[in-house]
This record gives structure tokens, sequence and C-alpha cells, in this order.
């Protein structure tokens, strides 16, 4: 049952494209397990190279909140989503939130755990769970602040209002912005391009960026200097500089 709230394709470029409309009469609980199944069952193929977390154009991660649940109930509702949130984050592979409609609660702490999120202009943002005297609770709060600032992401918690497109790519909330009905075509082809890098260093690099980012700048640039120096074990680095040298495409492994 909950799995029929998400849909995958895959491309013979090896993106997958999840997409998760959602509806209204969905549980929370029933839309991120199926979440969770989506993302280990493609973290196990090793055709699938790049992910892209798309809308139905009609919004993004959809659901309800049930008013009676207890706060045990609450709390681990959270827990559940903060473990789907850092598995999303955590992945290996570049995954890109890619949003036409409505992107609100959930759904923007869904896309919040990609690498990054594009839109199209017909686009909105926000966490109106203030409205039910409610906060995000997958870490949405958190990865919010991290991206556009603590102010203005005090100000998208506290209001419960919802921005635009325009003003989502303003704050720098989105990465790149495109016209209706162009977002998903555009963002295939700019995964695809990313795909062709080496996918161990997409991996490391990550990780670099994510760990390094809620730490001291000496010891962030002490990650990465050994980051760097783990990339000359691979196999990818060996293949990318003969590559170079050959003049021709890498053929990387991802080792």
């Amino acid at each position: 049952m909950p799995d029929k709230l998400c849909t995958t394709h895959t491309s013979t470029d090896g993106i997958a494209v999840l997409t998760i409309p959602g509806n209204r009469a969905a549980s929370p609980g029933d839309l991120l397990g199926a979440l969770q199944r989506q993302i280990a069952a493609l973290s196990g193929k090793d055709e699938v190279k790049g992910l892209l977390l798309a809308d139905s154009g009609s919004g993004f991660c959809r659901c309800h909140i049930e008013k009676s649940m207890s706060t045990h109930d609450a709390a681990a509702l959270s827990g559940l989503g903060q473990q789907v949130m850092f598995r999303l984050e955590k992945s290996g592979m570049p995954c890109i939130a890619v949003i036409e409609g409505e992107c609100t609660g959930l759904g923007l702490e869904v896309a919040l755990a990609c690498d990054f999120i594009v839109a199209s202009r017909s686009a909105s943002f926000g966490f109106p769970g203030i409205a039910a005297g409610l906060i995000p609770f997958c870490g949405g709060s958190q990865r919010l602040a991290r991206l556009v600032g603590k102010s203005k992401a005090k100000e998208l918690v506290y209001s419960g209002d919802l921005i635009n497109a325009e003003e989502a790519h303003r704050i720098r909330l989105l990465n790149r912005l495109y016209d209706q009905g162009h977002a998903l075509t555009q963002t295939e082809k700019l995964l695809t391009h990313i795909c062709t890098r080496s996918p161990h260093a997409i991996r490391i690099g990550g990780e670099v960026v994510n760990t390094g980012y809620d730490i001291d700048m000496q010891a962030a640039c002490m990650l990465e200097r050994d980051a760097f120096a783990l990339c000359f074990s691979s196999f990818d680095q060996r293949e990318g500089m003969q590559a170079f040298l050959d003049k021709r495409a890498p053929q990387f492994k991802g080792e």
C-alpha cells in the first residue's frame, strides 16, 4: 500500500526519477516508509548513478498529520523522519529535488535533504504547520537555517507563509530556476552531466561539504586535506588523469 505513494523510473543514462506526489489523505508515516524503501532499493542498484526527486506538478510529498497524535507517537514520527532524511542525504549518489508545484511541510523537508533544489517559476515553498501549532519535524528547521540563514529560516517557520519560486531563488533556497514545464527535463540534463564525473570523488566531495559545514574552519580544511589525499588511492583518479593525458573521455568505476 505505501509504495503506491511513490513511482520510479530509470533512464538509459542511469538517472532514476522518483516521483512523490503524495495526497492529503496519506499519513506522513506511510509516505516516509515508502520513501525509505525506494531510497534503499535505488542505492543498491549499480546502474543508478543519480537521483531526481520530482513532484507531479500538483504537490510534492503531500500528506496529512493526525490531530490526535500523542507526544510519544510524535517523537517516533520525528525520529523516523530524521532517519529517512539522513539516509537520503548520505545515499552516496548525487540527488536533486525538482519542484514544479507546491512544496510545503514534509515536502520541503525532503527537498532540503537533497544535494540541492531546482524549480519551475510556478513552484511555491513554506512550512505552514505553524497555523496548526506545529513546526518541522524531520530536520527541516536546521537544514533551512544552514541554507538561507537563521533569521530568514525563523521568518518562514514563524509565519507559515508560502514564498514563490522567485523569492526562494533570491534567498538561495533554490540553485536554479526554470520556466514552467522545463524544470524536470533541464535538471535531467544537468544530472546526466554531473554523472559523467567520478562517482568516487562526488561521494567524497559530498561527505566533505556536509561534514565540514558543521565544524570549525581549521578542522574542516584538515578533513578536506585527508579526503583529497584519499582520492589518489582510487581507480577513478588514475583513470581521470590518464584520460586527460590521452585526450579521451574517462571510464570511471566509482572506485
